[in-house]
């Protein structure tokens, strides 16, 4: 029988989380079980055609309910040791951080819910994308029930968001970084017993997905422009804007698009007003991953402008970047984060600092002007990320993990710390 794993993270469906949608698929089809608990099953207006095909699978998980009432009255009587110090040991290590302390106080009841749902749906493992809601969920299940579970850790879950992260991270069996500088990073903040556990799989596209572009670059053309994100302070998208109005001063013709929605709408659209750059500069909203593919053969470059928030906020390695260089687009992206790990300046594409227009505009000149060269990096990146960022080679890399995990479980010794009353696992 095909081993069944529960599948956590904060929102379902999520736009812009293709990563872990692309992720399950793959796995359903190496023959795992995927039982789908998001935390908030969200609304929304755009939805992925493969999303959809999960939403009736996914398990609701309430928060005023009698069975959620029920399930944390029979935790409190059946295991009040462990039930209380959960309370306890999340009050305590959370009340710096009023913005976790609430969200983990509400999400603590519905986890103690989901720990007796799949319990009686007999999963046999919990694997949480990112290390703050979703680990701290899977992290309760785990102590009530003893079930393992794993955690993959992207970018503000590690980089902002870090209440409880030893906690969460110390009982995991495994985890799953999305970049060597992430795995550098936790070792780093956890130390090295924690950062042992930690495995490099990259997120992965499926790169038949993606038809290379066959624009002709010759100067003189239009240099079609295309960026995909939500509209977010760190995605940098400003920057990007101010660099068109520089292009648009040097009086290289362009139309650049950027795809996606967030909160900066209403600023990015106000900045383009302001520079007067509304016949070649479009918000084209959100889209869903096909239309995505149909539009980036469109274009004759990709833009990453991502940016460090002042409160630490940045990137992992944006699956955007990978689809571009995927459909054969010569990409500009900012060094930072583990972004440097798929664009190798000057190799794979172009790098430039972070929050300077300036530079990016210079390259996205050198684009237009010599698009002989931009070609050949353009397939040097199309080779990387058919190496290293294949969706089916990186999610076996996982699926050997949840395996490895469901071999060990056997010969898992569980018992209960005398002081806390808190289950600890060795294996």
């Amino acid at each position: 029988m095909a081993q069944k794993i529960a599948y956590i993270m904060s929102r379902f469906p999520h736009l812009p989380e293709t990563f872990i949608l692309r992720e399950m698929d793959e796995l359903v089809r190496q023959g795992l079980n995927i039982a789908l608990y998001p935390l908030i099953r969200q609304q929304q207006e755009t939805v992925h055609e493969e999303a959809m095909l999960w939403l009736p699978r996914a398990r609701p998980l309430p928060l005023f309910s009698w069975q959620t009432l029920t399930a944390n009255l029979r935790a409190l009587f059946k295991q009040p040791g462990i039930y209380l110090n959960l309370w306890r040991h999340t009050l305590l290590e959370s009340w710096r951080d009023p913005y976790m302390l609430v969200r983990l106080l509400i999400l603590l009841p519905k986890s103690v819910y989901a720990a007796q749902a799949m319990q009686k749906e007999s999963i046999e493992h919990i694997h949480a994308h990112y290390a703050t809601f979703p680990a701290f969920a899977a992290w309760i299940i785990h102590q009530l029930n003893g079930i393992s579970y794993s955690v993959t850790v992207h970018a503000h879950d590690i980089f902002v968001r870090r209440t409880m992260l030893k906690r969460k991270l110390g009982e995991a069996s495994f985890i799953a970084a999305i970049s060597e500088y992430n795995k550098q990073y936790l070792k780093d903040i956890v130390g090295d017993k924690i950062a042992r556990k930690v495995h490099i799989i990259h997120c992965g596209i499926e790169p038949r997905t993606y038809e290379p572009s066959l624009l002709d670059r010759k100067p003189g053309y239009p240099l079609e422009i295309i960026h995909i994100g939500s509209l977010q302070p760190y995605k940098g998208q400003r920057f990007l804007i101010e660099a068109c109005r520089q292009l648009l001063e040097r009086g290289i013709p362009f139309r650049c698009r950027i795809i996606g929605g967030g909160e900066e709408h209403a600023n990015l659209t106000r900045m383009i007003e302001a520079m007067g750059l509304e016949s070649v500069v479009e918000l084209m909203g959100s889209k869903t991953q096909q239309e995505i593919a149909h539009l980036l053969p469109t274009a004759h470059c990709y833009v990453q402008p991502s940016v460090i928030t002042p409160s630490g906020k940045m990137e992992g390695i944006p699956v955007a970047l990978m689809e571009a260089m995927a459909s054969r687009l010569p990409v500009i992206a900012t060094s930072i984060s583990g972004i440097p790990e798929l664009v190798r300046h000057g190799e794979t594409g172009y790098l430039v600092p972070p929050a300077d227009a300036l530079a990016l505009a210079d390259v996205l000149a050198a684009v237009y002007e010599n698009p002989e060269k931009a070609a050949s990096l353009a397939e040097n990146g199309r080779s990387q990320v058919l190496q290293a960022f294949d969706l089916q080679t990186n999610v076996t890399q996982l699926a050997n993990l949840f395996t490895a995990v469901h071999n060990l479980n056997e010969k898992q010794t569980v018992f209960t710390e005398p002081q806390t009353g808190l289950r600890q696992t060795t294996i």
